[in-house]
């Protein structure tokens, strides 16, 4: 038996000026692309041969380009063409909420495009991130759909090899079978669904039980993805039967679940210490022990903002008598990185941070030292030792203020990351990281951790959001 597997990633937020070029993109193929998707034991020791098509991962990015998709779809077709005639099943990996120039949902587009090719009965299994948004249609074309359950998304390869060892275990004892779906008339930003807490830790048991019916081969819930105006935004819930006879079955569960989902839309809120930005920075300068993290939620590069935000800098520099030792990791600043990636370590200049593109990014003239040159090193299941970007670290003259001026937009979520960077975190009283919920290392690491309520392209008010394109009513931007 042989099985074609392949990745596409995009969490494309149309709040930022940049679009997703094929530049954007962790790119492979052949026995890249297999080590990278880290599923090949499964099916190898099912017995399966495995066919790569291609692996394209931008992360958290803007609006994809219709040229950059237009090629990466191309690729995923190409494939499925080549070996249609030897094929058993499809593993994709669709993250969700990729927004493409002139078509929408480029995860909904590759789908339908494969499944015309395939016709209706060839397994298709996708394994995606709970931050996607889904329909009928795209849910239908799925003989098995599962997102990750964790938020942070500490589970992600375990689903991946969850999903990927269903599809060999359909394989071995064909049914006609397609997932179940439900939509929710609730839309809700990552920040309030924290997988920790309630009521997301009840929804998280309660579809653990369910998946211990023997007529039940898988339950997700799919919050959605808010950084985008689509139709299809908004929470779903997903169901799969075991059994062709299980359908209808999987039909009630589903109603269960979107009835048990439903019943909680008022329990869901921000997660850890939240507060407005001169509150957020207060307790921070005010908190006795070390290290407080500040996290810069309206400019989350993890949800495809530009992490170019100079907000929370411009808060530190106006402190008087600044005592607490601050590092920012990172900003982003692509011309400023280019002017100190040029000169060695110890190096006094001046420079001008900050792209000015809004209020947000507003530009800072600063008397700094190069302190390191370092790379920004893969996170989670991401290639730890690839250089996705590059940083140069400065000390602010007179100001016990260091910050990482990056390259490029990369969250900086994992401890090694600031390592492999050449920062030791033990030296900072203060970290600011652009991210919205904090990720668990650095929850574990921090202190104090606090999201401050920052504005820019990743606003954590989902209701305030001017959405056009939605289903209404929504909760909660109405109240059902």
């Amino acid at each position: 038996m042989k099985v074609l597997i392949g990745t596409f990633v995009t969490e494309s937020n149309a709040n930022v000026p940049a679009k997703a070029r094929m530049n954007n993109y962790d790119l492979a193929f052949g026995d890249d692309c297999l080590r990278k998707m880290n599923v090949s034991d499964i099916y190898e020791d099912a017995g399966i041969e495995i066919v790569p098509s291609i692996y394209a991962d931008a992360g958290g990015n803007g609006v994809v380009t219709k040229e950059a998709f237009d090629y990466i779809e191309s690729c995923f077709v190409k494939s499925v063409r080549a070996h249609l005639h030897e094929l058993d099943g499809i593993y994709l990996f669709l993250h969700g909420a990729s927004e493409v120039e002139e078509i929408g949902s480029g995860d909904h587009h590759i789908l339908k495009t494969i499944r015309e090719i395939t016709g209706p009965y060839l397994p298709i299994a996708v394994v995606c991130d709970p931050h996607g948004n889904l329909c009928q249609e795209y849910v239908e074309n799925c003989t098995i759909l599962r997102s990750y359950r964790e938020s942070p998304h500490t589970d992600a390869q375990q689903s991946k090899r969850i999903v990927s060892q269903m599809l060999c275990d359909l394989l071995k004892d064909r049914q006609h079978i397609h997932s179940v779906y439900r939509k929710l008339p609730l839309i809700l930003g990552g920040e309030q669904s924290v997988s920790a807490d309630e009521p997301v830790l009840s929804i998280n048991r309660y579809m653990d039980e369910l998946e211990q019916d023997p007529r039940i081969r898988s339950v997700s819930w799919h919050v959605g993805y808010i950084r985008h105006d689509c139709d299809v935004a908004g929470c779903g819930i997903v169901v799969v039967p075991q059994n062709t006879e299980d359908q209808a079955y999987a039909e009630a569960i589903a109603d269960r679940l979107a009835a048990y989902v439903w019943d909680k839309r008022h329990e869901f809120h921000y997660t850890g210490l939240t507060a407005q930005p001169d509150q957020a920075l207060k307790m921070a300068l005010e908190f006795a022990g070390k290290p407080a993290i500040i996290t810069d939620s309206g400019d989350n590069v993890t949800s495809g903002a530009t992490g170019w935000n100079t907000f929370i800098l411009r808060q530190v520099l106006a402190v008087e008598n600044l005592e607490k030792k601050f590092l920012f990791g990172t900003i982003c600043d692509p011309d400023c990185y280019k002017k100190l990636a040029e000169l060695p370590e110890g190096t006094e200049t001046t420079i001008r941070l900050g792209t000015g593109y809004d209020e947000y990014s507003a530009p800072v003239t600063l008397d700094v030292t190069i302190q390191s040159h370092g790379e920004l090193r893969g996170f989670m299941y991401r290639d730890h030792n690839k250089a996705y970007g590059y940083a140069v670290t400065v000390s602010v003259k007179g100001m016990p203020i260091d910050i990482m001026v990056a390259s490029n937009r990369f969250a900086m979520v994992e401890i090694h990351q600031f390592v492999d960077a050449g920062i030791d975190l033990d030296d900072y009283d203060v970290l600011v990281v652009k991210q919205g919920y904090i990720f668990p290392e650095l929850k574990d690491y921090g202190k104090l951790c606090v999201m401050s309520l920052t504005g820019g392209a990743t606003p954590q008010d989902t209701a305030s959001i001017p959405f056009k394109r939605i289903m209404r009513p929504m909760f909660p931007i109405d109240q059902i």
